[in-house]
């Protein structure tokens, strides 16, 4: 009798053994497996989108001190007028992202809607139209900006160039005449924005630009004679809002 207990509880011992053991087994192979985490936000990539807003000009033109039998404006004489209209175009760039730091280069080019004209009276009534127009705005710039996952805050600045024209018409009076001239201005900008990554793929932002430009010659005699302006837009405002495509980079994974 005390032989059988013996076996009997052996075999109870190595029956909870092997179970135990078997369990121990089973948790160590169908152990939870980690949570999954949203992948960050990648900004390193190529991209390409357009861009739609306002634009201000301040334009600037001065007699430089050569006249003219028509136009009424004497050396020293000039204008300086503001306008406003739409603007848009489209932009390229490249994006490197170092942790939360962001770094790249940009070209812009866009159309304006910012023109004037008025009569000049500096000798009475004025029988003189002068027009000018400035309808088309390109940049190169710099980028650095910080990331907060989706978000970018960034600031820009590099060059700007613009293309600018002012004429003047003389339709009575004893001389008359009329004449024109476009010349494309260089200068710089500087600016400030944020973006956001919708998806992988796709980055909507806003953003404000000031552009400054240098002054250029404007012979409007026509073929009536030499009369020349040192013309200039002083300053050009923008602000936009803006859409990319971000072609895909390596994603980055937090666990």
């Amino acid at each position: 009798m005390r032989n059988k207990l013996i076996a009997a509880f052996a075999c109870t011992t190595a029956l909870v053994s092997t179970g135990a053991a078997s369990a121990a087994d089973l948790g160590a192979r169908y152990n939870k497996a980690p949570a999954y985490v949203e992948p960050l936000f990648n900004w390193t990539g190529f991209y390409v989108g357009g861009h739609i807003g306002g634009a201000w000009t301040n334009e600037q033109f001065i007699n430089n001190g050569i006249g003219a039998p028509f136009g009424d404006l004497v050396p020293g004489q000039g204008y300086r007028q503001r306008s406003a209209g739409v603007m848009g175009g489209a932009q390229i760039g490249y994006n490197w992202q170092a942790n939360n730091y962001v770094f790249g280069m940009e070209g812009t080019i866009s159309g304006l809607d910012n023109h004037g004209s008025f009569t000049n009276t500096a000798f009475g009534a004025g029988d003189d139209v002068f027009s000018w127009r400035a309808n088309v705005l390109a940049t190169i710039v710099g980028r650095a900006g910080f990331a907060v996952q989706n978000n970018l805050f960034y600031i820009r600045g590099g060059y700007a160039g613009v293309n600018n024209r002012l004429s003047v018409t003389d339709t009575t009076g004893v001389a008359t005449g009329s004449g024109g001239q476009t010349h494309w201005h260089n200068g710089w900008t500087i600016g400030a924005g944020w973006e956001y990554g919708v998806t992988r793929n796709w980055i909507v932002g806003l953003e404000y630009n000031y552009a400054a430009f240098g002054s250029q010659t404007y012979q409007l005699g026509g073929t009536a004679g030499n009369y020349t302006f040192d013309t200039k837009p002083r300053d050009i405002q923008w602000a936009v809002v803006r859409a990319s495509y971000k072609f895909d980079a390596p994603t980055i994974a937090r666990y």
